[in-house]
């Protein structure tokens, strides 16, 4: 999962990205002209840390989210360059400034949330347009066309992409377009450190909530620091600070609210693993995650709860106690899911 941050020149975006991946960076004016940062991190499940107690394996392998601060756009807006960037990733996330700046300017986030859709939406159509356009003259693909003449329509309107009722099958199509407005976006409030712990402004909880966004607040410039510190001292600053936990945890799990990712785990001696995959996966489709040869030569899955697999300590004993599940190429694969494949290519 690669997700791209986003946001206008002060509202604290490498802060953020900082604060995420527990990477030291620039920020300011004394990043002016960076080309922004990549970093990658471990996505945080005590699951899997159970697991690799119970079986102590040769590699423990957790989920990884990349994070990518993308440059920085000019002036009010971002630039083409910047846009292009952001088609380049799964999601977005766009810091929103809760804080007076250097300047003196009143914080405006609903105002930087709508400025962006705005940004998004014309860049969109843009493509579309010329796609369209094109089939038209051509008359190669009647179905293509009528979808992007749907999508055309809803633009001009000035609704997202992502807000439509699109079919799998017509968003595979769309895929090849990367449209902006399509992508789940992300918003963090990046707001002053007495706000750290206070709860996100109600306006712009319900304004989420209606563009169907997902929304996590923090104090980019804290949880910086606490990225950067020892488990022990990072406990020790989350209580002092009335936080329950760092800042990656929060945003990576409304991210995968967002994305609807659930983990499918994998154990044993050699190895002990998260696997990210999309809500309401079917057995097959998520055996070929690990492998195109498995989900190619899929014959069944043995499925456990994971607690039942740590409470009972084996999957013999899980077995013998009626909690292993033998199951076929229609069970949908479920969030904490401890899933052996068996297959035959």
């Amino acid at each position: 999962m690669k997700i791209g941050l986003v946001g206008l020149p002060g509202g604290g975006k490498s802060t953020v990205f900082g604060a995420l991946t527990g990477i030291a960076v620039e920020t300011g004016y004394a990043a002016k002209g960076d080309k922004g940062h990549l970093g990658v991190v471990k996505v945080p499940d005590s699951r899997v840390a159970a697991l690799a107690e119970l079986y102590h394996p040769k590699k423990t392998t957790y989920a990884e989210t990349t994070f990518s601060d993308l440059a920085a756009g000019s002036g009010e807006g971002l630039d083409r360059s910047v846009l292009n960037q952001m088609r380049n990733v799964d999601a977005l996330c766009q810091v929103l400034r809760a804080f007076e700046n250097d300047a003196g300017d009143a914080p405006d986030p609903l105002g930087e949330l709508r400025d962006l859709e705005t940004e998004t939406i014309l860049a969109d159509l843009e493509i579309v347009e010329q796609r369209a356009e094109r089939l038209r003259k051509d008359r190669s693909n009647p179905r293509e066309l009528e979808l992007l003449e749907r999508i055309q329509a809803a633009l001009e309107d000035e609704t997202p992409v992502r807000r439509l009722e699109i079919s799998p099958e017509e968003k595979k199509s769309l895929s090849p377009y990367a449209l902006l407005s399509q992508k789940p976006l992300l918003l963090v409030l990046n707001v002053p450190e007495a706000d750290a712990a206070s709860e996100v402004p109600t306006e712009l909880a319900e304004e989420a909530g209606r563009r169907d966004l997902g929304l996590v607040q923090l104090s980019a410039a804290v949880e910086m620091d606490i990225a950067q510190m020892s488990a022990e001292e990072q406990q020790e600053f989350l209580e002092a600070v009335g936080l329950a936990e760092p800042a990656v945890d929060r945003f990576i799990r409304e991210a995968y609210a967002l994305l609807d990712l659930i983990s499918m785990l994998t154990s044993g001696e050699d190895e002990c693993r998260a696997w990210p995959i999309p809500r309401n996966t079917p057995a097959p489709a998520a055996a070929g995650k690990i492998h195109s040869d498995i989900e190619r030569g899929f014959i069944r899955a043995e499925v456990v709860p994971w607690q039942d697999l740590v409470e009972l300590g084996s999957e013999a004993k899980c077995r013998e106690a009626g909690k292993l599940r033998v199951e076929g190429k229609a069970y949908v694969v479920q969030d904490g899911d401890v899933v052996h494949f068996r297959f035959n290519v």
